[in-house]
């Protein structure tokens, strides 16, 4: 039987805002295990909490950027159950009016664009963190997570395949970290996805039973879960079977699922209006105004480098696709009034250094200054692009301007036609197989023997030839002793 999967995912993102959603305590990163919880995160009696306005500003943005309906009354929830990292014993979220309702995002996709339907963004605290390393057997727990505000993003079951679902993902990631609203280190826990996965027979309208992956934390993994997750459910129907609703976790190491409880419905958490804080009431002007200070999104930004850039689909795609990167980019741009040249640097020899080095692009030794003044050295030919990555490399371990490796490091191009000619000449001369065979070849294929004869004079000076210069020279002179 051929089978269809069908996907929904839920995103967990971490607001940036300085303090947790109903307390003044820090969301910072990386303190010592439960040093950054207050008497509110902890749920002392007698505690009551304050709604943070700066997480309602950064999930309306969200909402704005996917083109969502903005809840004028959103109502904060109080969700049961007990766990060992959540003090309260209810988590305080929103199901019935969520800040945010119904919007959407474009993927791209092997068979083209692709529309996901998100059903709604919901205002949430986290909880805190179970460390299970290093206790003896036992669990640790750290509550400084508890608190910390999440807008949980809830799609559709529009995926059908496990790449739809990690472009999906990696859209909202750039969405949010564009926004500024997360910043979107997924190593840290800043999201974390939850992957719905179901199978059904190819061409049924009808639903299967799903299964939850749980916190996923890289866009690799949401593929290898998904997959690994839909062969097992196939072999467990195929061999007469059944899937059950529950929650799984996935195991890179192993890369299989593993049962860690059955799924509850809703009504299993006893939702009910929480009392200790009013309904959040919003009017068109509060969002409005947030609308003017949303910043270009990656969508508009890829068309305008396509529109007023001429890159490709592909090039701006990429380069639009976090704020960091195109602002870089576009910076390269301003100091060498060349787009494509400074495309192909920035997803070529810049990009290639970081992975490398495993940083980001906000933390590259070579400025977007830098970079822009090595390309314009390139196009005024002060530079061949070979020299170029020996100068970006300088640039890279040792820093200074491309003009002050240049000059230091004696990389300036040789352009003096009569100093080629000479290189030529003694290159021609001492070259005579190759020059008979050169000779004794069809006109049309002597193009392809070019390169032992560009490689021998590009080798003679060091690799500052120009390159045009010397083709043009040599192929002159070469074609002269074939009449």
């Amino acid at each position: 039987m051929e089978w269809e999967t069908v996907i929904g995912l839920e995103i967990h993102v971490q607001l940036a805002t300085n303090t947790k959603i109903f307390s003044g305590a820090s969301t910072a990163f990386g303190a010592e295990p439960n040093t950054q919880a207050c008497a509110v995160d902890l749920a002392l009696p007698g505690t009551l909490p304050v709604f943070n306005d700066g997480a309602q500003k950064m999930a309306i943005m969200f909402g704005l950027a996917i083109n969502a309906e903005i809840g004028k009354r959103a109502v904060f929830e109080r969700k049961n159950y007990f766990y060992p990292d959540l003090p309260k014993g209810y988590q305080t979220t929103q199901l019935e009016a969520p800040i945010v309702g119904e919007g959407y995002v474009d993927i791209e996709t092997e068979d083209g664009e692709r529309r996901v339907r998100i059903h709604h963004a919901h205002l949430e605290e986290d909880a805190g963190k179970s460390l299970h390393e290093d206790f003896h057997g036992q669990s640790g727990i750290d509550l400084n997570r508890a608190g910390t505000p999440l807008v949980e993003i809830v799609s559709e079951p529009d995926m059908r395949t496990s790449k739809e679902a990690a472009a999906y993902a990696r859209k909202i990631h750039a969405i949010v970290t564009n926004l500024g609203i997360c910043d979107g280190n997924m190593a840290e826990g800043s999201m974390r996805c939850d992957c719905n996965v179901s199978i059904r027979p190819k061409g049924s309208d009808t639903l299967g039973t799903r299964t939850e992956l749980k916190n996923i934390n890289s866009f690799r993994f949401i593929e290898r879960a998904i997959d690994t997750e839909v062969e097992r459910q196939i072999d467990l129907i195929e061999d007469g079977g059944t899937v059950v609703q529950e929650t799984r976790l996935y195991d890179p190491d192993k890369n299989e699922t593993r049962s860690m409880r059955s799924k509850e419905d809703a009504n299993d958490y006893r939702y009910f209006p929480c009392p200790d804080l009013l309904p959040v009431v919003v009017d068109d002007a509060y969002v409005e105004a947030i609308r003017l200070t949303l910043p270009e999104l990656p969508d508009a930004r890829k068309e305008r480098f396509i529109s007023e850039l001429a890159l490709s689909e592909y090039d701006a795609g990429v380069l639009s696709a976090y704020r960091n990167q195109a602002d870089y980019f576009e910076s390269v741009v301003e100091c060498c009034g060349d787009a494509k040249l400074a495309a192909n640097w920035v997803m070529g020899e810049l990009a290639k250094n970081l992975n490398a080095a495993d940083l980001s692009i906000d933390n590259s030794p070579v400025s977007a200054e830098q970079l822009g003044g090595l390309l314009v050295r390139i196009k005024d030919n002060t530079i061949s692009g070979n020299i170029a990555k020996k100068v970006f490399e300088i640039q890279w371990n040792e820093g200074g301007t491309a003009d002050e490796v240049i000059e230091a490091k004696g990389l300036k191009q040789v352009t003096d036609t009569g100093a080629i000619e000479t290189m030529i000449d003694e290159v021609i001369a001492n070259a005579t197989a190759q020059v008979e065979q050169y000779k004794a070849a069809e006109p049309e294929k002597r193009g392809k023997m070019l390169g032992f004869f560009m490689g021998q004079v590009m080798k003679a000076s060091g690799g500052k030839a120009n390159p045009g210069a010397v083709t043009g020279i040599l192929k002159s002179k070469l074609d002269a002793l074939c009449d």
